[in-house]
């Protein structure tokens, strides 16, 4: 176990040295905390955007999730892969080009000015405030994926891993702002995809080929075997097209698109998709493999849970850690543990950072150009988000997506507006912001939330809302000019 915990430690301090590196980097300006200047170059945003769009959702959540139900998990992923190629090949580049046009540091920014003019300030306080909400309670989430796996290898209380990545992000990013979250995310890619391939190869040695894995499977529970789940009331094409969105969800997704926002130019942008799903298709073939590994070499994760499904979702999130404890060495354990604790950091950190945009651009923004108030923002939202991973009883997997499908639900569709070149008035702005939170919300706890993922409705009615004003707007001007 020393070894375990020496190679863990030497990792963070890797990273945390990769960080404080970034000052080399850095000017004390506001633009340059919350987007590094506009200077990123495409490999490194590449990475980054890898290590920040898959994190403990990845390592926690979905392997969780692939343990719990089998291979239906290759439906999601592969959904939200397609999703996620969409985002980057029409939107991201109009990101970055109508971002710097506006001088826009935010999304909530992006949304609401044209040319560099603030237009909509009401649409752009309820962003901020809801990027400021929904994004903490997001990083939330990743503290707490960290001290899941703390707690699975040594026993430690759950607070005391979320407190040490909560310290760790908020050392760096104080440091360097957005440059060093993304100069450690690129490292962190790295040891998360070396992690994930070293613990399935030893699962593969432990266990036999795909093959045995697939025989085992079937005589824990045939349903796990079963490619399409028995519920799907509203068909199969429909239920992927749900995962689709949740991948193209990405759009409204503030720490995701700071590093659009941060790329050298939106002509790098088709480079950078390139190296980031070079990274990201092997990656999710990983989780899911190891999500089906752990199911079959820890059956006993399953044990016990059936009184309550929390239990369940609980229990099965600890199959990653279980399994590098199960099947590798110390060292190498202490590597596969820097991998996960990585993926937590490397969200968190782009998510604090985006929270500052939103508290320091767009809620108050005298302090638009403060370095010391970004700061002091930093400050306030990690330890926010801290405090929510400590009292949250809530599973990974659970708060990622209902966080993500919130932010996507009501950013979103103005975010596609603004880059496609339309304009919303305030009221209409708020009005979709509105109904997309209230679509997720409701379809959640409708008869079809397990048959089409909740981010599919929960974008298009806004962008049906914005059709139907602007058909109903032409009407009205037509008969008053007749």
């Amino acid at each position: 176990m020393a070894a375990t915990m020496g190679v863990f430690v030497l990792s963070l301090l890797v990273f945390t040295a990769i960080g404080f590196a970034s000052t080399l980097a850095r000017q004390k300006t506001s633009e340059d905390y919350l987007v590094a200047g506009r200077k990123i170059p495409a490999w490194l945003t590449a990475l980054s955007s890898a290590a920040t769009n898959n994190s403990g959702f990845m390592f926690i959540g979905l392997i969780g999730f692939t343990y719990r139900f089998g291979v239906q998990a290759v439906w999601l992923q592969l959904g939200w892969i397609v999703g996620d190629w969409c985002a980057w090949r029409w939107v991201h580049a109009r990101v970055r080009r109508v971002s710097g046009e506006a001088s826009a540091c935010s999304t909530p920014a992006l949304i609401s000015t044209s040319e560099g003019a603030r237009l909509l300030r009401p649409v752009s306080i309820a962003a901020g405030m809801l990027t400021f909400i929904l994004l903490g309670g997001y990083a939330a989430a990743q503290f707490k994926a960290g001290s899941t796996a703390l707690h699975a290898l040594f026993g430690w209380d759950l607070a005391v891993g979320a407190i040490l990545g909560a310290t760790i992000v908020l050392v760096y990013s104080f440091s360097g702002g957005l440059r060093a979250s993304i100069w450690t995310d690129a490292a962190q890619a790295i040891v998360m995809i070396a992690s994930m391939a070293a613990i399935v190869a030893s699962a593969w040695r432990h266990l036999g080929d795909p093959a045995s894995l697939w025989r085992k499977l079937g005589e824990i529970d045939p349903a796990l075997l079963e490619w399409f789940p028995s519920s799907l009331t509203l068909g199969f094409g429909l239920y992927f097209l749900g995962f689709c969105f949740g991948g193209f969800g990405a759009v409204g997704q503030p720490h995701i698109l700071a590093r659009s926002m941060a790329i050298e130019s939106a002509e790098d942008i088709p480079r950078a998709r390139r190296i980031y799903f070079a990274w990201f298709v092997p990656f999710s073939i990983l989780a899911v493999t190891l999500g089906l590994y752990s199911r079959a070499l820890l059956p006993e994760l399953a044990l016990g849970a059936e009184s309550s499904a929390a239990v369940a979702v609980q229990r099965a999130e600890l199959a990653f850690p279980r399994m590098a404890l199960a099947l590798l060495p110390d060292g190498a354990v202490g590597l596969v543990l820097a991998g996960l604790f990585s993926a937590t950091m490397s969200t968190a950190d782009s998510q604090v950072i985006a929270c500052s945009a939103a508290i320091t651009q767009d809620i108050v923004p005298r302090w638009r150009h403060s370095y010391a108030a970004s700061k002091a923002a930093t400050t306030f939202i990690t330890l926010l988000a801290l405090a929510l991973a400590v009292s949250s009883a809530d599973g990974v997997f659970d708060l990622v997506l209902s966080a993500w499908s919130l932010l996507g639900a009501s950013l979103g569709p103005l975010v596609l507006l603004r880059v496609f070149g339309h304009r919303v008035s305030s009221m209409l702005g708020l009005t979709m912001m509105a109904a997309g939170l209230a679509t997720v919300v409701w379809w959640e706890s409708s008869p079809w939330s397990g048959a089409v993922f909740k981010l599919f409705p929960g974008m298009v009615v806004p962008l049906a809302i914005y059709v139907v004003t602007k058909i109903t707007g032409r009407i009205t001007r037509s008969h008053r000019s007749s």
